[in-house]
């Protein structure tokens, strides 16, 4: 049976954070918020990962995050996300600086991976649960083309006492399948305990239990080719806005409701941890000592 890989997107941390935010140490023996990801991906059996960063950082990142760092135990490759990392026929539009996005970055690693693989980005902590269970999908999949999945959170295990948030709720059939994806922005708790979404002028109560993308996908390789001819046909509609991104989500809503794939919408009671603001990282920190104490990590990982 093939071992799915894992693609991490890493290129855009340095620009969005002045540094290497995804080698800041949040665990016990100082692991970064990665290591747990590549950890919680080989107990759960996957037999890659490729890091998707930039050329800035690369010796720095490599430095750290390398197979001597696992111990052997995963094979490790790297692929680059550039402004001019371009199709032929295209150029960087002057004064462009902003990355092209979550896809555009999928698609430079086309060619380090030809079999399913899982989408995670570098600085969200999943859980171990949400690996297993993606996982466990990816490896039935086998030579299967249009079958994709995620893992969908429940609203409330994402949310930042810190401040508000911005999610992509989910739609979901009667059969777990996707329909489709609407980005929410200012969600927040209130103090009376609902939850709340501001983006649409007046406060919309959400379920708790909403299931929400926190960017954690399952694909099989043809993704590749159906993100390339995308990618192009935004060039060609956005490429002058020297703000627009090519996102995920976006590509996901495209082929679902063109009807050529499918995407089943897997559950996990994982908790999700990031640092969305500077005052989340102590709660991670606390958490992981808690999880350590449970006997879920270990006190050093790669010890």
């Amino acid at each position: 049976m093939v071992k799915p890989a894992l693609l991490v997107l890493a290129a855009g941390m340095g620009s969005r954070y002045g540094s290497l935010k995804q080698m800041d140490g949040v665990g016990p023996a100082n692991e970064a918020i990665l290591d747990y990801s590549v950890y919680d991906a080989i107990r759960a059996g996957f037999g890659k990962v490729v890091f998707v960063i930039r050329h800035s950082f690369a010796d720095e990142f490599r430095e750290v995050f390398n197979a001597q760092r696992f111990g052997h135990r995963i094979e490790v490759e790297y692929a680059f996300q550039e402004l001019d990392s371009l199709p032929e026929g295209f150029t960087v539009p002057e004064g462009r600086v902003k990355p092209w996005g979550t896809n555009h970055a999928i698609l430079m690693a086309a060619e380090k991976i030809h079999e399913p693989f899982a989408v995670v980005n570098a600085d969200d902590f999943y859980g171990a649960d949400a690996f297993r269970t993606i996982a466990d999908h990816l490896r039935t999949l086998g030579g299967s083309r249009n079958a994709y999945c995620m893992v969908a959170y429940d609203l409330e295990k994402t949310l930042s006492e810190n401040g508000t948030v911005s999610r992509g709720v989910c739609t979901v059939d009667r059969d777990g399948y996707l329909e489709g994806m609407v980005e929410r922005t200012q969600i927040e708790r209130l103090a009376d305990g609902r939850i709340v979404f501001h983006d649409g002028g007046a406060d919309e109560t959400l379920a708790p239990d909403t299931p929400v993308s926190m960017n954690l996908f399952g694909f099989t390789p043809d993704y590749f080719d159906y993100s390339a001819d995308y990618f192009r046909t935004f060039l060609r509609e956005n490429g002058s806005n020297l703000k627009a991104e090519c996102y995920i989500p976006s590509m996901v809503n495209k082929l679902i409701h063109d009807g050529t794939v499918r995407l089943r919408v897997l559950r996990s009671d994982a908790q999700w941890f990031g640092v969305t603001y500077k005052e989340d990282k102590p709660s991670l920190m606390s958490a992981l000592k808690r999880m350590v104490a449970e006997g879920i990590y270990p006190a050093n990982l790669w010890a």
